[in-house]
């Protein structure tokens, strides 16, 4: 078939496809949102009646394609690196299970781009101790798929894909394979292994343990790892994932001197270590992420050096590139023009017209008078008001509203709570609901703007229902305020939010107003029509 130029992420949401998914429930969060939306978009995935939707948070998402495979069918769940924290109970016990047909494909974000950290998802297949697939390549990415599943179905396990931003979102040509049909539903051919009472999962986790094995043998053979030998063995040279790529490029048409181990499928190949180990003076360890391979390489390790970002040979921190391979090994590192000084940073900042400022206009302007006072705020594009000295704390999804009730326990006053819509819904109902049971003196601020606006505008899982879900939750009616965000309400949500700071109480006020990038999309699909 002739190759089509996709994104990483295209190129496994098309692998997906192609390879007989069945259902994707996701989470969106960069750099892992595209693969869902390109199956979301897609009139193949449509005509073959594929599910493809967008969950609560990644948990749910997870939960899902449990469900799916429970079925027989085959699954994927998207997100990125920091989602494998919310989806960690599930995750965990789908690999006591033996769950066959989930892929779940996590996107990590090294030098955060748009994340609070560099946390590499590597950790949690090696704890769960379940295959794990690293493509260094679109081709790879796409063809991993495919092995993915195959492994999944044969070896009785859950597998994780992890894709760094810098393949996720760059381009290259990929070849498809025939497609495959979807798998008929069945029925677990072990029922218990679903029911993790203690005396099925001690059996499960014994299993887990005794399939390891299986699960280096396939490494060994699956064709992803390769040893490459080279003649110069001074130095043996552990790349994992796009980090080959980076290597290569300091070489003449890409053959490095030395010899290599590449891996690409996990647990790690140990024949293929061994041997390099032993034919190597020292070892270099290339990897895009956290020092997964080298820590590993170091417990085995007898006298041999074995460099890598553990001894900042590479900088711990950061994005991986081929300059800073090339400065491991000792090559001449290219320098481009300096930037001129014309050219100056310009810091993100809400758009023009954000319903997000006139919130926040109201906020500087109320906590003026509480010096002691603090806004505890989330994650989302409102994370910004942080620029306009807005908010003091931004730490994970949902924590806003908890640290503000701890906070206030503490005697912070007022203690204030920011969070967006499309967050309130991933984990911020829980942490009302604990305020509303402590009888916390909090005020909520659920920013409404009908989107989920960070991620690109997918549908808000609280979307209409912001209001319902607060009195649910048990928040005096009288106490759930809304207002529309804008400059002509300004003096009347200062009154407000004065008001709920007087009242003691959870309160909860609800500025609602579209995201204007969103109004631009629906205004020019209007007009288009």
């Amino acid at each position: 078939m002739s190759k089509t130029l996709l994104l990483g992420d295209e190129a496994i949401a098309q692998a997906f496809i192609d390879a007989g998914g069945s259902a994707i429930n996701s989470y969106p969060g960069t750099p892992s949102t595209q693969i869902t939306e390109y199956v979301m978009k897609s009139k193949e995935a449509a005509a073959k009646g594929i599910r493809a939707n967008w969950c609560a948070n990644e948990k749910t998402a997870l939960e899902a394609s449990i469900g799916v495979a429970y079925t027989g069918r085959r699954a994927m769940t998207c997100m990125k690196h920091v989602g494998m924290n919310v989806c960690g109970d599930p995750f965990m016990n789908a690999a006591i299970i033996g769950t066959k047909g989930v892929l779940l494909v996590v996107a990590d974000d090294p030098s955060m781009f748009s994340s609070q950290d560099e946390q590499d998802s590597r950790f949690y297949g090696h704890w769960a101790m379940i295959p794990m697939l690293e493509p260094s390549n679109q081709q790879e990415a796409y063809d991993m798929v495919f092995h993915g599943y195959e492994i999944s179905e044969k070896l009785g396990t859950p597998v994780l894909m992890r894709v760094p931003t810098r393949l996720a979102h760059s381009r290259a040509g990929v070849e498809r394979r025939a497609a495959l049909p979807q798998n008929a539903l069945s029925m677990p051919s072990d029922p218990k292994s679903f029911v993790l009472l203690p005396v099925n999962a001690k059996r499960l986790y014994r299993d887990l343990i005794d399939k390891q094995p299986r699960f280096v043998e396939s490494s060994e053979t699956s064709g992803f790892n390769k040893y490459i030998d080279g003649k110069d063995h001074s130095k043996g040279i552990v790349t994992t994932g796009i980090a080959y790529n980076y290597l290569l490029e300091n070489f003449a048409n890409g053959v490095c001197p030395y010899p290599v181990v590449k891996i690409a499928q996990y647990p790690l190949p140990e024949k293929m270590l061994a041997r390099l180990y032993d034919e190597c003076d020292e070892i270099l360890v290339l990897e895009d992420g956290q020092p997964f391979v080298e820590e590993q390489l170091k417990g085995l390790a007898h006298g041999k050096a074995i460099h890598g970002r553990m001894d900042e040979t590479i900088r711990r921190d950061g994005e991986l590139n081929a300059e800073k391979v090339a400065k491991a090994l000792g090559l001449p590192v290219a320098q481009g023009p300096a930037v001129p000084e014309v050219v100056v940073n310009r810091p993100p900042a809400l758009c023009q017209g954000c319903p997000h400022h006139d919130s926040y206009n109201a906020v500087v302007e109320v906590m003026k008078q509480y010096p002691d006072g603090r806004v505890f705020g989330d994650i989302g594009c409102y994370t910004l008001g942080y620029n306009m000295g807005a908010i003091n704390t931004t730490v994970c999804m949902g924590a806003s509203i908890t640290m503000a009730k701890g906070a206030s326990e503490m005697g912070i006053f007022p203690s204030l709570a920011v969070i967006g819509d499309g967050t309130f819904g991933h984990s911020g109902m829980t942490g009302l609901l604990d305020c509303v049971n402590e009888k916390a003196n909090v005020v909520v601020i659920i920013l409404d703007n009908d989107i989920t606006a960070m991620t690109g505008g997918q549908p808000s899982s609280a979307n209409q229902k912001i209001r319902n879900i607060c009195i649910g939750l048990g928040v005096e009616p009288d106490h759930i305020r809304s207002i529309v965000p804008l400059p002509k309400n300004h003096d009347e949500f200062v009154r407000i939010l004065q008001e709920e700071i007087n009242y003691n109480g959870v309160s909860v006020i609800i500025p609602q107003r579209t995201c204007l990038v969103e109004l631009k999309k629906h205004l020019a699909q209007k007009n288009s029509k």
